[in-house]
């Protein structure tokens, strides 16, 4: 069995996630110097748009291609707009587990779409991937992030304390580290199919400010 994730394309109703182009430098760096993507990851701020350009060209076909991960650009159907990024990471071919994450650009915010891509992705890995378990990790504050765990039928696994950075802004506007707790989730796939039919009878992906 492959120990490698293929590039591939996974279309929804309202998506499609597919590998990062050049294309998307712009969008992508605009994104990554949102205030929420600076307060909840570890992307440098500023961000620029030739680190934008080394993840897309350098580092995201050097982990699909060792294994350990994959970056999905998501971009919706009509508009071909990126709308964010679903990344995978620290995979464990043996065990088949991933850890899944997501960013939504700001203006795509409150539409659904993380918890969209992240089903998507999750339903791809268990399906294709013959995946065993996908794994989340979000800061103890980070309640968005969390909502869109529990709507893609995540389960809460519990906390791994002080085990996360987190920034602030400071007085003089830069960032400082704040030490806060992971919570840890996990999906299986007999979790998908619940949260599946769950969006379908709840007419979809609804109402989320969605980063992680």
């Amino acid at each position: 069995m492959s120990s490698t994730f293929p590039n591939i394309s996974i279309s929804t109703e309202r998506l499609v996630l597919r590998a990062l182009d050049e294309d998307d430098v712009p969008a992508l760096a605009e994104m990554m110097n949102d205030e929420q993507v600076g307060a909840w990851t570890d992307v440098p701020q500023p961000y620029t748009e030739d680190q934008a350009r080394t993840w897309i060209t350098e580092c995201a076909p050097t982990e699909r291609e060792s294994g350990r991960g994959l970056d999905l650009a998501v971009t919706e159907f009509l508009t071909q707009r990126l709308v964010g990024i679903v990344q995978l990471a620290k995979t464990n071919w043996h065990v088949r587990s991933t850890e899944l994450s997501y960013v939504i650009a700001p203006w795509a915010r409150g539409e659904g779409y993380a918890s969209e891509a992240a089903l998507a992705t999750a339903q791809w890995l268990f399906t294709d991937q013959k995946f065993e378990r996908v794994e989340l990790r979000t800061a103890a504050d980070n309640t968005a992030s969390q909502q869109v765990a529990q709507k893609i039928g995540c389960i809460s696994e519990g906390v791994l304390r002080n085990a996360c950075i987190a920034h602030v802004r400071t007085e003089d506007g830069t960032w400082t580290d704040v030490r806060t707790d992971f919570i840890v989730w996990s999906l299986l796939p007999e979790d998908v199919e619940s949260a599946g039919e769950q969006l379908t009878d709840s007419d979809g992906f609804t109402s989320y400010g969605d980063w992680n």
